[in-house]
Formats: structure tokens, sequence, C-alpha cells
């Protein structure tokens, strides 16, 4: 896992600013401690920023290799699990190899196969390769957005990189935010629109694309679409197909040159990758590190709700002692994720999940001490069906994203003239709308499989970008990287077409991935309610916050100027209820309006 960004302009004789593009490409140095390099040439200038994992001595970027008389030159972030393959195929085809590294895997597989090089790839990445013969740039994208890429585009240049912030360390690339992004941050944040991001000139390739950058364009398209198609598979044939795909992801996600190891929450998702890497790795004789997280004081505060029915740590740790894990628990204290908020902030450029953020960004800097490779259960929720959104009646008929339990709680607590709230949540309506109206179908299936492609197809375009995004981020601030087995394509593209019932079997969530772990996992985890993500529940925690929150509406900045006191003395004062996801409660509402403000000063927002 790496950095990478770059700035080109095929219009200017003289290239481009190097010192610029270098003093850009250190604002991501957390992702990439272990080494940088620059590329500049023909107009195109590339930096690049390495954690080191595999094949520490050889993979140094930007890295380069001549075919058929052309250059070619590769900066890459990111993991390909069928490399070992992909290098047999390619050497048949003329590629020679000069290190064990996959970066340079990926830059022979687009030297061979061109802009089809990445329907080739099973694995999270983001790349640039500059053709120095051609004059071009080729950019692509992972299948599910595991990896990011962002880009911009000012008069006769374009910039690119892995995070906003070294974009708009660009004295060219204002720190502005237009209507549409004011609307993101308050009705959909930490969720974004996609390809979109919250400043006004910065865009994200979208999750499943590539592009071309010439002198004459900017061109780009999906090299991979979710398909829908009819699939009569039964239940016990898609437990064991299912099986499959997920030992062999794990399997292949279990290499790597630096200590590895899993996090391990107790639930469904997070055991089942446990369970198959500790047999994997145990076959080798080898013994798996797991690790959980706990927060300070919430066995004393816990109380059980309809998303978060009960606490994970026994489970956590009585798996791990079943399967013979070298297992360490991480509570966070209250104090420290209070005071990480803003750290949490910087890292996402963006207000994001409050104490979800901040927690894991202490817990990532605790696994760095031991481990820079952890694996991680992401994405099987969207895939399988375990958000509540997937079979609540209520949750599904509402006309709005599902996961917003109300779209006004945030922009609703602002002067409303000055946000255009109505206008606001009429256009994200429309979004919502146009989304459902995207989502592939099978024509004449019935409507428990149209509800159900509905609830993948949002959640996964929506949600399940925003947790990808966050795990990324946090991680990649203490130089952790995160591999998600469930993020592999295929079993999204298996399961998004099996029927519901099938999925839901006896009106039990998740039912298929349960059945296909069976045998891997004890009953009491594989048959458990789902218990999301922890997040604090000390009272310690709110009373921070609230003084937080006092002490910036005491200067001058975006909240004392266009927060409605009245509304906010309600908030503090009302029912202590979820608005977002599993888990935004009134703390975590708090906490992101001191996120907010902060990040409007920290970033000198403009709103246009």
């Amino acid at each position: 896992m790496c950095s990478i960004n770059g700035c080109i302009d095929f219009h200017n004789p003289k290239g481009v600013d190097k010192a610029a593009v270098i003093a850009a490409g250190k604002t991501l140095s957390r992702r990439g401690p272990d080494g940088n390099g620059v590329h500049d040439f023909g107009g195109v200038c590339f930096y690049h920023n390495r954690l080191a994992v595999m094949d520490p001595a050889g993979g140094k970027q930007p890295m380069s290799a001549m075919f058929r008389r052309k250059r070619y030159t590769i900066v890459y972030n990111g993991e390909i699990y069928n490399s070992d393959a992909l290098r047999r195929e390619l050497k048949m085809q003329g590629a020679v190899f000069f290190t064990e590294c996959d970066t340079e895997t990926v830059l022979w597989a687009y030297m061979i196969w061109g802009e089809a090089a990445p329907s080739h790839l099973n694995g999270i990445f983001a790349f640039a390769v500059h053709n120095e013969t051609d004059g071009t740039v080729f950019f692509a994208r992972d299948r599910l957005g595991v990896k990011p890429l962002y880009y911009a585009q000012m008069g006769t240049k374009f910039y690119f990189a892995s995070e906003p912030k070294a974009l708009l360390a660009h004295p060219e690339i204002p720190s502005e935010v237009d209507e549409v992004g004011l609307w993101q941050l308050l009705l959909l944040a930490p969720v974004t629109l996609p390809g979109q991001s919250v400043f006004r000139h910065v865009k994200a390739l979208p999750a499943g694309y590539c592009a071309t950058l010439s002198r004459e364009d900017f061109t780009q398209k999906p090299y991979w679409q979710l398909q829908a198609s009819v699939c009569h598979d039964d239940a016990a044939t898609a437990a064991e197909r299912v099986r499959e795909l997920l030992v062999d992801a794990v399997t292949r996600q279990l290499d790597s040159d630096v200590p590895l190891g899993v996090l391990l929450s107790g639930g469904l998702d997070s055991s089942s990758i446990t369970a198959v890497a500790a047999r994997v790795l145990a076959a080798r004789g080898k013994t798996l590190d797991t690790y959980s997280f706990e927060h300070e004081g919430n066995r004393e505060s816990f109380s059980p709700t309809l998303f978060q029915p009960e606490g994970d740590e026994a489970y956590a740790a009585a798996l791990a002692a079943e399967l013979g894990t070298a297992h360490r628990v991480l509570t966070a204290p209250t104090a420290t994720i209070a005071a990480e908020l803003y750290a949490a902030t910087l890292a996402r450029d963006l207000p994001g999940q409050a104490d979800l953020d901040s927690s894991l960004i202490y817990y990532c800097a605790e696994i760095k001490k031991q481990h820079t490779v952890v694996l991680s259960g992401e994405c099987s929720d969207e895939i399988f069906g375990g958000y509540p959104w997937f079979y609540r009646e209520e949750m599904l008929q509402r006309d709005f994203f599902p996961w917003l339990h109300d779209p006004m709680a945030r922009i609703g607590l602002f002067d409303a003239g000055a946000v255009r709230a109505a206008q606001g949540f009429d256009f994200m309506r429309d979004v919502y709308r146009q989304s459902l109206a995207d989502c592939p179908v099978v024509e004449g299936e019935s409507e428990s499989m149209r509800l159900s492609r509905r609830a993948t197809w949002l959640s996964t375009q929506y949600f399940m970008a925003n947790l990808l995004e966050r795990k990324d981020r946090m991680s990649m601030y203490a130089a952790v990287e995160v591999r998600v087995p469930f993020a592999d394509h295929r079993i999204l593209e298996y399961v998004f077409n099996l029927p519901w019932e099938v999925k839901f079997e006896n009106g039990v969530e998740k039912s298929l991935l349960r059945r296909a772990m069976t045998g891997y996992l004890p009953d009491r985890v594989l048959w458990r309610k789902k218990s999301p993500y922890p997040k604090t529940h000390n009272p310690l925690y709110e009373k921070l916050v609230r003084e937080m929150l006092a002490a910036r509406l005491g200067q001058d900045g975006f909240l004392k100027s266009t927060l409605d006191q009245r509304r906010l003395a309600a908030l503090l004062d009302g029912e202590n209820s979820t608005w977002f996801g599993q888990l935004m409660a009134r703390p975590q509402l708090v906490a992101w309006l001191c996120q907010l403000d902060f990040w409007f000063e920290q970033y000198r927002v403009k709103l246009v």
C-alpha cells in the first residue's frame, strides 16, 4: 500500500512544477513511510510514497520498463492477489520480470493488454501508467473501490492523488464547496455521491472504471459493472460456492512479506475470515494473530438496542481461544477518541463518523506497533443482506437512502435559508430515485428479488463505499494496510443474482453466509445476531464532545454563523436516537458538528 499523486500538462513545453508535485505528495507521507520517488518526463510528473509489503527491496516506485520499443512508467497503490498466475501468463507473452513485487505485474499487464489490463486483476488497486512514447496516461481503480483515486482538471493541467488533500495542496485548486457539496455534507456525509467529492473541483474516478488522458481529452469508462442474471442454485449449492469463493479470497490475501493479522470482532463476518485464515496458516505450521476492539467504560455503560443487541468481547475471546490465535484486545480510552476527532477529520478530508473514525485511528496506531497488514470483514453486510434495511418494511419503502433514519437530523439544525434545506432534500431524493432506476434487474423477477437487488445496489454504491473509504483513510493514517476478502468481486457477482429466499432463509439475515461457514464456526457465533463495529457508550464521551462544541461555538466559524441555537438546544435536551446507519446517535452528531466546524476552519473552505 502506498500513495500516488501527480500533475500532467501535455500543452506546456516547460513541463510541470516538479517541486509542487513533490510538496503535494509529502502531504500523503503517512500512507507510505518506507520510501518515495519521482518521475518527471514529457509534461508528466508522478510522485510515490511507499508502504513496503511485498518485495521490500525490489518494489521501488515509480517503476519503468520497455516493451516493443516503448517506455512505460507506473505509480501504483494496492495489492494484486492473483499476481503469480498473471506473471506466468504474461511471461508467455514476452514479459521479463526483475522483482517479486506486484507493481511490476500491473505494469506488464498494461504494457501487454492495454486498457483491458484491469479486467485481469484480482485485487485492490489504483494506478497511473505513463506511456512515454505515445504521450498518454492510463488510470484504473479496482472494481469495488477499495483503493481511492481523485483528480482535478484546471486549465491544461490534470492532477491526481490518493486523497483530496494532495490536490488541494496545489494553489491552483481552491478549497471551494458549492451547493451540491454542501448538501452532500449536511444530508449524506460521510457518504458522498459516486464519482464526486464535496469539493467543487475534486472528482473521484468511480469504482470499476479506467480512464485515459491524452493531449486531446480525458475519457473514462467502466471496465466492470455489476450485472443482473437468473441463478437457480438452491441453498446448499449456493453455500458451497460461497464457501469456495471466500476460502479462496482469504487464502490469496494471506501472502505478505511483513507481519499480518486479522481483525476479529466476534461477529459472523470477522469470525468467518479468522476461522479460514487460522485453518490455512495452521496447515503451514503458523499461528494467526488477531485483534479485537473495545472502548473504555463500555462494560459498565452498554445498553442493548435494535442495532447493537449485545457486546462482542466475550465472543471474540472465546473464538480466539478455540481457534488457537494469538489474540489481543485493544481498548480505546474515552478521552483519546474525543481528542482524535480532529485527526480523523484530517485523515479523511471530511467530517466523518465521529468516534467510529477516531477510535479506528487509535486502534490502527496500536496495531502498527506489531503488524503492517490486517484482514477485515467489511462488505459482507452489503453483499449478503445483513443490514436492517434489507428486510425491515418501513426502511425498504422509505423514499430516501434507508440508512438515513432522519434525513433532516443534521441539515435541520442550520438556518434553512442559508443552506437551502428543502431544495437540498429534493435534489438528494432525485439522486436516490435515479440510483434505484439504475439498479440492474431481470425483467419479470419477483418483488422480493427486486427489493433485494435494490438494497444491495444502494448499499454497495453508497454505504459500502463510505465504509471502505473510512477504513482506508484511518488505517493508512497509521501506515497499516487493510485487506477486505469479502470485497472480492466474484463473491458480489455470484450472491447478487441468488434468490432472496436463499440469502434470507427462514427469515434469518445472512443465512447464506451462516450456512456456508457451518463447520468453520461454532453455533454460538454462527447464529448470533449481527453486532456492528463497536462505538463508545461511555457517558464521558458525550460530556467531552459537548464541551468541544461549546468551545467551537464560542469562536467565529461556520457553526456560529449558520447553526440555529434553538434547534441545537432541542437536540441536546432531546432523545438520544440513531440518525445514521446503526451507530450514529446524539453523541456522534455533536462530535460531527465539531468535526464540521474544524473542517471549515482547517481547509479554509469557501462556499460558492
